[in-house]
């Protein structure tokens, strides 16, 4: 799905998908990357369905399900 203009002009942008991830992160938010098709910057989206899960989510949540338990 194409970012509406007025929503990217709304968001930060970041230069690069790294930087948007180190802010999610620092400010403990469950946010996701993504680069943008309006401007080809990086901003950050709380939209899970469908989308890959950031490996540092991943890391938050343990253990999946299905998953032997640790030791």
């Amino acid at each position: 799905m194409r970012t509406r203009l007025s929503i990217c002009k709304r968001k930060v942008r970041y230069g690069s998908e790294d930087e948007a991830v180190a802010t999610a992160q620092r400010d403990g938010l469950r946010l996701r990357p993504y680069r943008c098709d309006r401007c080809g910057k990086f901003h950050l989206t709380s939209r899970t369905k469908g989308k890959r899960v950031p490996d540092y989510e991943r890391a938050k949540k343990g253990p999946g399900r299905g998953s032997p338990p640790g030791p």
